[in-house]
């Protein structure tokens, strides 16, 4: 059963059985919002970019995005750049899977996020969700709708922390401005 998640909720990566999870894939997924013109409505591809910074003591130590597709350790990797959106159809356009049982224990949180690289703002973008899914089984846990447009360019999406030994997701929804998640991190501090 998913999950809705609204701004600020968290939810616990912990099992019914009482086990814990053992490796999550966050998923992002979005379209180009038709624009109304002279001629009718049309779409610009959009290139949004999903990256995990990953935190020990609210220190940046690592991170995975388009260009880093693997993290130093090997505990969280990226699936791969998409350059447009839309492909799935409502399914992930782009994918960080995380191996929670292989995370270093110093590595206390991680912080998804998005922008958009080639600079159109959120308004430009609909039906864009990201969502968290138990990867042994591909059960989606919790998915959270980055929804309402707005005029900025990235969104600190959602952390995945360790509270008392064990894994929260946390929905983020903050709006930023930024190209890549370089621009993010002064933004994304205030959150841990």
């Amino acid at each position: 059963m998913t999950v809705n998640l609204t701004k600020g909720q968290a939810i616990s990566l912990q099992k019914n059985d009482g086990g814990s999870l053992t490796a999550v894939r966050m998923g992002l997924g979005w379209q180009a919002a038709p624009r109304r013109g002279l001629f009718g409505s049309r779409t610009r591809e959009i290139d949004l970019d999903a990256s995990a910074v990953l935190f020990a003591d609210k220190q940046p130590v690592d991170v995975v995005f388009f260009q880093h597709l693997v993290s130093d350790d090997g505990s969280v990797r990226h699936t791969g750049d998409n350059l447009v959106g839309g492909a799935g159809q409502g399914g992930d356009d782009e994918s960080i899977l995380v191996d929670l049982q292989r995370v270093p224990v110093h590595i206390d949180q991680i912080v998804f996020t998005v922008n958009s690289f080639t600079g159109q703002t959120f308004q430009e973008v609909q039906n864009a969700f990201c969502r968290l899914v138990d990867e042994t089984n591909g059960q989606e846990l919790a998915r959270y709708t980055l929804a309402g447009g707005g005029d900025y360019t990235a969104q600190i999406m959602a952390k995945v922390h360790r509270v008392n030994g064990t894994w929260t997701m946390t929905a983020l929804g903050a709006p930023a401005n930024g190209r890549t998640f370089q621009d993010l991190i002064p933004v994304i501090l205030p959150h841990l």
